[in-house]
């Protein structure tokens, strides 16, 4: 088993018209054995900027400790929240820069830009990073999402549908991956609001 694996993950982001959502699963277990049915994946940055990171949990917290220093520290500096480019380009130099020991977790990014354009992107443990224009998938059951997400997405959809869109894709994906789980975690940002659900799925 690899040790991307060992605690099981599942993250999508989507694009929508002027919005996007980002889901987890909430399982957290050790390799087969499940520890909790609540665990965060996603996480705050600001308002129109989240950051999901799939992987090894203990790195997972310890990035998104570091992640959340840098940008007070580029608040306090610049006066402005930062754009997801911009916090992309952070978050790849920072897993770049540890490279020959890496934090052991793949994040994927998801904001509103310039004009409410919605970005979305994912990397490796490395920081090598991959833009998308649909959506963008991370964990132990990405094949699973890539093909759901592939099925189900299509362009220009609304907040609510696409709420709909990527739970269901979310939900079947994790059914057919024994390492991810126990329900999901959905937001769907618009530029004027931030909506959370908390999705209820099998719980084997």
């Amino acid at each position: 088993m690899s040790i991307f694996e060992y605690n099981g993950s599942a993250l999508v982001a989507m694009v929508g018209k002027n919005c996007f959502a980002i889901a987890s699963d909430r399982r957290f277990g050790v390799q087969l054995q499940t520890i909790a049915t609540d665990f965060q994946r996603i996480y705050k940055i600001h308002d129109k900027l989240f950051i999901g990171l799939s992987g090894l949990a203990t790195d997972t917290q310890t990035l998104h400790q570091r992640l959340m220093f840098r940008h007070k520290l580029y608040e306090l500096r610049e006066d402005r929240d930062m754009k997801p480019e911009t916090f992309a380009s952070l978050v790849s130099a920072m897993l770049y820069e540890k490279r020959f020991g890496p934090y052991l977790c793949q994040p994927v990014i998801a904001g509103l830009g310039e004009d409410d354009k919605p970005f979305i992107c994912t990397m490796d443990s490395i920081g090598a990073k991959e833009l998308a224009k649909d959506f963008v998938v991370s964990g132990t059951a990405s094949e699973s999402l890539y093909g759901a997400c592939e099925a189900m997405y299509k362009p220009d959809m609304g907040p609510e549908e696409l709420f709909e869109t990527i739970s269901q894709a979310l939900l079947s994906s994790v059914d057919r991956d024994c390492l991810s789980g126990w329900g999901g975690h959905v937001y769907v940002v618009t530029p004027t609001e931030v909506t959370e659900r908390i999705l209820k799925g099998r719980m084997d």
